[in-house]
């Protein structure tokens, strides 16, 4: 007798963000108290300008000096002197698609050129219908010279560039990631 099987329902990724990589202390990039520490929130949008409530966002960035504690930095693998920094974070959306994470502004990077790249976080978006992470970059509005001569920034076309830049906030810095539509943020191919 020939057993004949069923076809596999389609799916996408998801709703498992929620479930399996749920990290209570992720959004702290740094302990509370840390002197300079910052908050970066914002909200994940799709096309339409719906929050994205069960998206993630992880972020990567050097410490104040720079410098990364891994093996990559061109420059050698150096523990931050900041206290309780571990240069990772990882935060889950809420209901009304926000996210939010307790950090540090990065410092400066040399580039193997010579150049230098501007103080930035390096953000990867994780969620349902998306089968591979979005790369993006977050820039703070107070580094305009920095930004200006940053060589990723300038690789961006002009009239796009804004929608990598945050904006102040009362207790750090607002950063809105747009999935698709008019304000679309620049992703990056990694």
């Amino acid at each position: 007798m020939s057993e004949q099987l069923g076809l596999m329902p389609a799916q996408t990724v998801g709703p498992y963000l929620h479930i399996g990589l749920r990290w209570p202390d992720g959004p702290y990039v740094v302990p509370e108290g840390t002197p300079g520490a910052c908050w970066i929130r914002g909200r994940i949008v799709d096309g339409t300008g719906t929050p994205v409530v069960d998206a993630m966002v992880e972020s990567w960035q050097a410490d104040p000096d720079g410098r990364f504690d891994h093996p990559d930095d061109p420059r050698g693998a150096r523990p931050p002197a900041l206290e309780g920094f571990r240069g990772f974070g990882r935060s889950e959306t809420d209901g009304q698609g926000w996210y939010r994470l307790l950090t540090v502004k990065p410092g400066s990077l040399p580039e193997p050129d010579g150049g230098t790249e501007a103080p930035h976080l390096t953000l990867s978006v994780f969620g349902r219908g998306l089968l591979h992470r979005l790369v993006t970059r977050l820039y703070f509005p107070d580094e305009p010279a920095a930004n200006a001569a940053d060589p990723v920034l300038c690789s961006v076309d002009a009239d796009r560039r804004d929608t990598l830049l945050a904006s102040p906030a009362s207790d750090g810095f607002r950063f809105d990631i747009h999935l698709q539509g008019d304000h679309e943020t620049v992703f990056f191919a990694v």
